[in-house]
């Protein structure tokens, strides 16, 4: 889903901002379905899980924390084991983990680009 319907969430909460992500495989060029991914916020030293989702068959998850996000230091954690362990692929990488920090804007995008032995991210839009 794109555009204005792929934003869930608490529109129009002060405050308070939604997340979305996709995965792209890139040795097959198709969208890695099927990875559960999780978010959780930092507290102090430890994490706290907000909400975990699993990619759809684009390699997306539209909206993850639907009730909305509130500023601070977040980490999303993508199992990349069982994805690649399901395509009968050896990997190098059994989770990634992207840390961003949520300030004021209303929208976060996280892009995934995954190989077995290397993975980029990028503040998407």
């Amino acid at each position: 889903m794109t555009g204005p319907a792929a934003v869930a969430g608490p529109v129009g909460v002060p405050g308070v901002s939604t997340l979305s992500t996709h995965i792209l495989d890139v040795v097959s060029g198709a969208p890695a379905a099927g990875v559960v991914v999780a978010v959780a916020r930092r507290d102090g030293e430890t994490w706290t899980t907000l909400d975990r989702a699993t990619t759809d068959q684009d390699g997306r998850i539209a909206a993850l924390v639907p009730e909305g996000m509130e500023a601070g230091v977040h980490r999303l954690l993508f199992d990349t084991a069982a994805y690649f362990r399901a395509a009968g692929r050896r990997a190098f990488y059994p989770e990634v983990s992207i840390v961003f920090e949520v300030g004021d804007e209303r929208h976060y995008h996280l892009p995934l680009l995954l190989s077995p032995f290397a993975y980029s991210t990028y503040r998407g839009s």
